[in-house]
């Protein structure tokens, strides 16, 4: 099929109109206090590499938990950056969770510029806030259930990257829904990276309770390890959200583009 054809079908499938301009100011809790203000509009995907304008992020699913999100200033940050899938490009920032070890690296690169990790080896909840050129990442603890059945507090954290007036969310190895009060500290989302495999993380329904409490306008799965145990999850989340299928792994996305209704975009792993 032409190059020309297969944008086309790309874009129509994913498009929305574009109301409201954007700003790659930060802001401190700027996820809390103006995320709801966001207008709908069209996100497409990135056929191949382009130059990001001020207002605009990449997030390129890598497969399992992992994705790549690039920043207008070109800071890169891999989630649960792990010893078996990568990206293949040298991060900026790498964030881990505890639960396995397809979430965490025993031997990180040692040219990332920040490794962290959502739990903390010293004990109690791990604490980060920290602004690298145009992104502040955050993270917000939750617990996990050990191979023992028992809980482990603090073993996995929600990471928050604030970027070109974007709020992104990415669950992590969540295990139990949200108190208010983390729901709180999380903030309006914009995007929210979820587990979807319905077990090992938290159940379908647990999970559709924690997307109903964040109100993002664009979801993306991840954390399934077949096409049928992400139809469970489509199945289910279909009677409540949008789904789209994008036929790229790539998306770039902007606060003035995100879909007027909530949205769940499957993105392929590379």
């Amino acid at each position: 099929m032409p190059l020309g054809r297969l944008v086309a079908i790309a874009l129509q499938a994913m498009a929305f109109v574009c109301l409201m301009p954007a700003s790659a100011a930060l802001a401190q809790d700027r996820c809390i206090a103006f995320a709801h203000h966001h207008a709908p509009g069209l996100h497409r995907a990135a056929l191949e590499p382009v130059k990001l304008a001020a207002g605009e992020v990449r997030i390129s699913y890598v497969g399992h938990s992992t994705f790549l999100i690039e920043t207008p200033k070109g800071v890169k940050i891999e989630t649960d950056y792990n010893d078996y899938v990568r990206s293949g490009d040298l991060p900026d920032i790498a964030t881990m969770n505890r639960a396995h070890d397809t979430h965490f690296s025993y031997a990180p690169d040692p040219r990332i510029r920040h490794v962290l990790r959502g739990w903390n080896p010293a004990g109690g909840a791990a604490e980060h806030d920290l602004t690298v050129e145009d992104v502040r990442i955050r993270n917000v603890p939750t617990n996990i259930r050990g191979w023992d059945g028992h809980t482990h507090e603090f073993g996995n954290s929600i990471f928050v990257f604030e970027t070109a007036r974007l709020c992104i969310a990415h669950l992590g190895h969540l295990h139990h829904t949200l108190t208010p009060q983390q729901v709180g500290r999380i903030g309006q989302m914009d995007i929210v990276l979820v587990p979807v495999d319905g077990s090992l993380t938290l159940d379908l329904d647990g999970m559709l309770e924690v997307l109903k409490a964040l109100k993002a306008r664009l979801m993306i799965p991840m954390h399934y390890f077949s096409r049928a145990g992400l139809e469970r999850f489509l199945v289910r989340v279909r009677e409540t959200f949008d789904v789209v299928e994008s036929p790229v792994a790539s998306i770039v996305v902007s606060s003035r583009t995100l879909p007027e209704r909530p949205q769940v975009l499957v993105l392929p792993g590379r």
